[in-house]
Order: structure tokens, then sequence, then C-alpha cells
């Protein structure tokens, strides 16, 4: 198996850590939004928004919202992991 560098390994676990934690939260227009708590590094929160992962919006908000290529990047980390998903 190859090593990951610290940097990146910060990023990939927090990514997963996020989704790992998320919770579902409605939208003004009734969607359901996959949500997180964002204490984590926020120059890792700032990549992971820069990166189309999350989407931050207040900057005063305590949660941000993981996108849909969030969620398809943080399952391919549990795999890259080994990591089991909940069921």
């Amino acid at each position: 198996m190859d090593k990951t560098n610290a940097e990146t390994a910060v990023k990939e676990l927090t990514m997963m850590l996020m989704y790992l934690t998320r919770f579902n939260e409605r939208s003004a227009i009734e969607t359901v939004l996959e949500m997180t708590w964002k204490g984590y590094d926020f120059d890792i929160i700032n990549e992971l928004d820069k990166e189309n992962y999350i989407r931050q919006g207040s900057h005063r908000s305590k949660s941000v919202a993981i996108t849909e290529e969030g969620m398809k990047l943080s399952r391919e980390l549990l795999s890259k992991y080994n990591i089991i998903d909940w069921e």
C-alpha cells in the first residue's frame, strides 16, 4: 500500500469524519441536506469548500453542507482506508 503524506491524510480524514458524523437538515425549499459540524481546521474546511466537497454558507455558522461530490469522495475514502460505512 502506498503511503499518504500527512497533509493529504489530514484533509482526507477530515472529510471522512465530517461524512461519518453528518446529520440531515431540511432546507427552506424542503430538500434534505447532509450537514456536519465544522469543528475542524479552518484551512482544511476552506480547501474542501473551494474544491466543492462542502458548502460553508455563513462563516459564522457552526455547520456545513456536504455536496454530492463530497459524499462520493467520502465513500471512496472509506473504501481506501478500509472503513465500513454506517448501515
